[in-house]
Formats: C-alpha cells, structure tokens, sequence
C-alpha cells in the first residue's frame, strides 16, 4: 500500500475520532466549563503520549518546540471557537459548519502560496459542501451566535492544517514530536485562561469522565499525532476533503447513543461525501493512460 493512501487512512480514523467528539463535548459541557474541559482532554493527551514515547521526546530541538507552540495557539484558538459554538448552536449546525474548513483550506493555500486547486479538487470540494449540507443541515438554520464561532473555528482549522503542512515537512522538523508536543502547549494554554475566566474542577459524573478520557486518549491525543505524522505524505487540502466525513461519523454516534435519526436526504448526502473521497483517491490521468496502451 502506497504511502500517501496509509495517509488517508490515517486521517480518515482521524475523522471518526472527531466525529465522535462532537457528541462527547456535548456531554463535558454538561459539567465543565469550556477552557476547563479543553484543558483536561490535551493535557491528558500529552502526559499520555510523553509517557509512552519518553525516550523518542527527549531529543526534541528547540526548533521543533517553537513550531510545536506555533501551532498550539492556532489549535488553541480552533477549539475555543468549536467549543463555544457547540455550547451556543446545535450539534448538527456545528458539525457542518466546523467542516467548512474544506473551503477555507484551499483558499488559505492560494493565499498563501499562490498554488492554485487542481480542477478535480474543486469538483470534490462541490460534491462534499452539497453533501454536508444534505446530511446535517435542517429547515431552521439562522446566523445565531454559536454558528458564527463554528465558521472562524473552520476558518483557524484550515490555517492550522495549512501551517501544520509547512511545518511536518521541513527536514529538521521531527512531526511525530511536533503532534506530541502541540498537545502540550495547547493543553497549557487552555489552562491558563481556565484560572482566569473560570473556576476549574474535574468532571463530576461517570458519564462526564468517561467522555473527556475518551476525548483526552482517541480524539485529541492520537487524532492529532496521527494527523501531524500523516501529512509527510499528503496536502492540506486533501486532509480537508477527508475530514468532511466528521458529520458522516458524527450522525453514527449520536444515532447510536442519542437515538437521533436521519432524514432519508441525510443519507442522500452521507453517500455523497463517500463519492467525494473516492473521486479524491481515483487518479484519472493514470487511469485515462492506462486504458490508452491497452
């Protein structure tokens, strides 16, 4: 299996995690204030990843730590804005409008490095936006509060995945102590302005603790270590396309542990973001030469 398409498997267990988290933040919510709960779930990722990879860490560089803050504050940022827009608007407007970061994403990039999309990347990022929209939007969507967060949260996403590229493929960067060492400096963060907003506790129910160990351990500490390690072979772009199955994964959970149903067009765009991603992996030039010499 080629190296770029363990990559998109990567990023697409990626998204499964972040999909879950939509729900499972919902849950903290219940009993944690929002800099509290994001600093519990990096925090706990960190000392989990810096106890199972000692030996690897302690050989990190300096430059390897100043980029790894870097990207700490965009990540700092995304999540104040996700955390926020899912206590102040519906799960399903935030999954949507969360995801948007797939439009941001080669936008920022043509920003930033003049590199025009390539024209199947376009059609995908149509083909995906019509199938988000299909699969979490309802009739009562309004600009509320929590909505506006969401869309700068996708907006700091698509930086940070933009920033994260650059950054995992320099040659003196090492991107698995980048993934470890954001989590840290993320985690820190998120803590200081817990003492200064708030009163900081630790969850108060089974249900609570079980939901930030599950977002501490799988969708915090190995989605972003995963993610950081995965993009040596692909582009931010395309980790963008890939994550717009978070809604995908996110209508599952709350389905299976909220008892939440879809509309029959929710599955019609399910099916869509699926076609989306295959569009992405099918190299058509290849395929196009190929069928030429038979």
């Amino acid at each position: 299996m080629k190296r770029n398409v363990k990559a998109d498997l990567m990023i697409m267990m990626v998204a499964l995690f972040w999909g879950a988290s939509y729900y499972l933040s919902a849950v903290g919510l219940e009993s944690l204030d929002v800099f509290n709960l994001n600093a519990l779930r990096f925090i706990i990722a960190f000392l989990l990843a810096a106890a199972l990879s000692y030996r690897s860490i302690r050989s990190v560089t300096r430059e390897t730590l100043t980029y790894s803050a870097l990207l700490a504050v965009i990540l700092t940022a995304v999540y104040i804005f996700a955390t926020y827009g899912i206590k102040y608007t519906s799960v399903s407007n935030a999954g949507f409008l969360s995801s948007l970061a797939i439009i941001f994403t080669p936008i920022l990039v043509f920003i930033i490095d003049r590199r025009v999309p390539e024209k199947k990347l376009v059609v995908v990022i149509a083909v995906s936006v019509i199938g988000i929209a299909l699969l979490t939007l309802n009739d009562r969507l309004v600009p509320a509060v929590g909505d506006i967060l969401c869309i700068i949260c996708a907006v700091f996403y698509a930086l940070h995945l933009v920033v994260t590229e650059k950054i995992v493929k320099k040659a003196s960067v090492n991107a698995f102590h980048i993934g470890v060492f954001q989590l840290g400096f993320t985690g820190l963060f998120n803590l200081v302005f817990s003492f200064i907003i708030e009163r900081p506790g630790l969850p108060d129910s089974m249900k609570s603790l079980a939901a930030v160990l599950f977002l501490s351990v799988f969708c915090t500490g190995i989605a972003f270590i995963v993610q950081s390690v995965a993009q040596q072979y692909t582009t931010a772009s395309h980790v963008g396309v890939i994550l717009t199955l978070e809604p995908v994964f996110a209508a599952v959970v709350a389905y299976i542990f909220a008892g939440e149903v879809l509309l029959p067009r929710a599955y019609f765009g399910a099916a869509l973001l699926i076609i989306s991603l295959l569009i992405m992996e099918i190299n058509f030039t290849r395929s196009a030469r190929a069928e030429a010499i038979k």
